[in-house]
């Protein structure tokens, strides 16, 4: 199978594409590298995929229509496209890099996939597009409140790779991803920035002053997902079940993708300790503006499509994750 991944040098991405190679597939990857958060951990990501002679390396913005062509080049049969700005916090300082990326990114992808349509297209969303809510969230839920600029972004993805969809006749699935955590994890959110302040012995910053819940979802999981959802093409016709998203005019979906189980962050943190080995003074802090109190996700939809998918326990997934951060800093020092 050949797979065209963008934001392959990305913490979700780096994953699917070490998972395809494994697997024997061709994967072209296509990133920009940019400088949001240290790129020398996207370049240590990337060496790891280049060790593969299935694993082609393109290198730039997905908004550059020449370079999004030649990533076509080689008739993918799978599109995933998981490039983007990332992170609520950034959107409200940064607001025209997740213009530029999220959205006209995005569509110049989608024309890509126009001009050569792919057995199947899968896209990543956000649960920051479920806004405000304060129940577990179901793909059908109103998703039309975003509290970010970044959940807006994420919503007109959506909404733009509907209209391909319906125009064009191209299967797409959103990925509507929760809290994803794990080895490689990306360094502006809250396991990595826990660990770090645990390992340097800094207060630890706990914004909602730990009233807050998340569907944290462990990365592999998240890519076996993903796997697993390939094959499932929309195709219009009669849904699985009441929460199915489904459209009536195209071959397209929504699904979200967690563990269905959220964690109270007290106890995230607790258990990042007992992985760490170290107790962390912490800092109460009150909420930050486009932040919610809980996400929680209905994943009956997934479990239709796919089956029992594998929901590692906090514990496992924080424990894996320390292993990992550990040595990363250990070589990082030995390094420097």
């Amino acid at each position: 199978m050949r797979v065209l991944v963008t934001g392959s040098a990305g913490f979700i991405g780096f994953h699917l594409c070490r998972r395809l190679l494994a697997e024997g597939h061709e994967v072209v990857g296509l990133d920009a590298v940019t400088p949001y958060y240290d790129v020398r951990l996207k370049e240590a990501r990337l060496d790891q995929l280049r060790a593969s002679p299935q694993f082609r390396e393109l290198r730039g913005r997905i908004e550059d229509a020449g370079l999004v062509t030649e990533a076509f080049s080689g008739a993918p049969e799978i599109v995933v496209h998981l490039a983007a700005q990332a992170g609520v916090r950034y959107s409200l300082t940064n607001p025209h890099e997740y213009a530029e990326t999220n959205v006209a990114g995005t569509l110049v992808m989608l024309e890509a996939v126009r001009r050569q349509p792919p057995k199947h297209v899968l896209i990543a969303s956000s649960s920051s597009v479920y806004g405000m809510s304060d129940r577990p969230c179901r793909e059908t839920d109103n998703t039309d409140r975003p509290a970010s600029l970044y959940a807006a972004t994420k919503k007109a993805t959506e909404a733009m790779s509907h209209s391909y969809a319906h125009l064009f006749g191209i299967p797409v699935t959103c990925l509507r991803f929760f809290t994803v955590y794990g080895p490689w994890g990306r360094p502006d959110m809250a396991p990595i920035r826990f660990a770090e302040a645990i390992h340097a012995g800094r207060a630890l910053d706990i914004y909602g002053e730990g009233r807050m819940k998340r569907d944290f979802t462990y990365v592999e999981d998240v890519v076996d997902a993903v796997m697993r959802l390939v094959p499932v093409t929309p195709v219009m016709g009669q849904p699985v079940g009441p929460n199915d998203t489904l459209s009536p005019v195209g071959p397209w979906r929504v699904v979200n993708i967690a563990g269905g189980r959220p964690v109270q962050l007290m106890h995230f943190v607790s258990t990042m300790e007992a992985a760490m080995g170290r107790e962390a003074q912490k800092t109460m802090l009150p909420m930050q503006p486009g932040d919610v109190v809980e996400t929680a996700a209905d994943t009956s939809l997934l479990q239709a499509l796919v089956g029992t998918i594998p929901e590692t326990p906090v514990e496992a997934g924080l424990k894996a994750f320390a292993e990992w951060f550990q040595g990363w800093k250990a070589a990082s020092s030995s390094v420097g």
